[in-house]
């Protein structure tokens, strides 16, 4: 997981539990860079899912002690 890019390998590896939309295996969260990341491709999720992914950033943000900062995001957590 050097420089904030999972390899294909990596990515397998993880449990479905640390990726914001687990069914899909999409957004994974293992650690705070990578929350940053779901933050910025936040806006390329599918509109049906933003309120689950909303929540789940959330809560991995909370869990790695990431400020997010995305006014959608957060508007998107309550729906």
């Amino acid at each position: 997981m050097d420089n904030n890019k999972l390899s294909y390998e990596d990515r397998k590896e993880l449990p479905s539990s640390v990726f914001g939309l687990p069914e899909c295996r999409e957004y994974p969260m293992p650690d705070a860079a990578h929350v940053k990341a779901a933050e910025a491709y936040f806006r390329y999720c599918p509109n049906e899912l933003k309120p689950r992914l909303a929540r789940a950033i959330l809560s991995f943000a909370k869990h790695f002690g990431v400020d997010i900062k995305s006014k959608t995001i957060l508007e998107q957590s309550h729906l």
